[in-house]
């Protein structure tokens, strides 16, 4: 007798389902500990801390630093109010200063003594976000004015700079709002976002998509025919290629139109880094999809790799942010070494000499990941 509604045929799919779920190893772990994982590096990272470090540079011209007698406003702050860094090692802070707040958290502030042209560049990739200048009585700030972390440094520097009480600006301090090409945030995001851009497309278009047709049985059919699995994989990214390219021309078009963005590296460089870019990341798809047919277990695959690098390579912050000891690994993850190389020639005017290693390394990963990839890729 036919129901609208049976149990116990409700209770067998419901069994098959979950059998047909937990028989895949890959699903459990994608699905379940992976996100455990992601939560706990995450949670670190960005766990509140009680103490708030910013960077600052002190500038220094003709090989000769700006902290002299005559400029009493900053030779008083540093030498009765900072701490001196024992180490001469290059790179490192030379005086701290500590702001001590048990409520909000201490705020802790770094000077680094450079010239001019170093602090613009460090500037630029998010290393410091305000920079000092001595003038007589008075310190004179350097910095962008729509940055609102580098706005909460000067205000709580210009306090304490010349005086100890809390002060207006415009008796101990003077603002030079930067509007030196490169230095606005707009002009640290969009070279982000392409090579973002080039990440997600190349993972999702290539690998999902390639999952998907072996999935429904669609990469199958293809056996039979006398095309060769490679020239399908190239013929794939390329037209990946193409789309990026003309994705990111119209970012860069949109930038260079609504905030008066420009390039101001070599052309044909940042040409040559972003197809870098691409074949990395084509590489590093085809590897990826190149065995399983299952769609969850490929979505945990491409999450694995672009959620980690989406997170740590700086595409909307500078990944200063995170703890010294996890630098290094940032900094040579793909994503990073794209996104830096199309920063440095976007906006500090780098040319073949400055990303030529990126390059080379990005080209070198893709290839050696699309080989791999093709040796053990399957169609079904």
């Amino acid at each position: 007798m036919n129901r609208w509604f049976s149990f116990q045929q409700l209770k067998q799919l419901f069994i098959a389902l979950l059998r047909e779920i937990i028989r895949e190893p890959g699903v459990l772990f994608w699905g379940i500990l992976f996100p455990i994982l992601m939560a706990l590096g995450l949670g670190i990272a960005f766990a509140k801390k009680a103490d708030v470090t910013r960077k600052v540079a002190i500038i220094k011209t003709a090989g000769q630093t700006t902290v002299q007698k005559g400029d009493s406003v900053l030779t008083a702050f540093i030498d009765n109010s900072c701490v001196k860094n024992s180490s001469d090692k290059k790179g490192e802070w030379k005086w701290k200063y500590i702001i001590a707040d048990e409520k909000l958290g201490n705020s802790i502030f770094l000077f680094y003594e450079m010239e001019w042209d170093e602090a613009m560049i460090l500037l630029k990739r998010g290393t410091i976000n305000v920079m000092i200048t001595g003038s007589g009585e008075k310190a004179e700030y350097n910095f962008d004015p729509m940055n609102s972390d580098a706005e909460i440094t000067f205000l709580k520097l210009s306090s304490i700079i010349g005086k100890r009480e809390i002060i207006t600006a415009e008796s101990n301090a003077k603002i030079k709002p930067l509007t030196v090409t490169g230095t606005r945030y707009i002009d640290f995001l969009v070279p982000g976002l392409m090579s973002l851009g080039v990440m997600m497309s190349c993972m999702w278009g290539i690998s999902y998509g390639i999952i998907e047709k072996r999935s429904k049985k669609l990469l199958r059919r293809m056996v039979a025919t006398p095309m060769k699995k490679s020239h399908f994989l190239i013929a794939l990214i390329s037209v990946r290629l193409t789309m990026n390219f003309f994705e990111s021309l119209v970012l860069f078009i949109f930038a260079l139109l609504a905030f008066k963005m420009t390039i101001q590296g070599n052309i044909t460089a940042l040409i040559l880094l972003f197809i870098a870019g691409n074949i990395a990341f084509s590489g590093l798809a085809v590897f990826v999809s190149s065995h399983t047919s299952n769609t969850e277990v490929g979505n945990g695959l491409i999450n694995f790799v672009v959620t980690p690098m989406m997170v740590l390579s700086g595409i909307f912050f500078s990944y200063q942010n995170f703890p010294e000891w996890s630098l290094p690994v940032i900094k040579n993850l793909p994503l990073t070494m794209l996104a830096d190389g199309m920063r440095s020639i976007f906006n500090e005017g780098a040319g073949y000499s400055q990303v030529a290693l990126p390059i080379l390394i990005l080209t070198l990963t893709g290839i050696a990941f699309f080989i791999a990839g093709l040796k053990i890729f399957k169609w079904h």
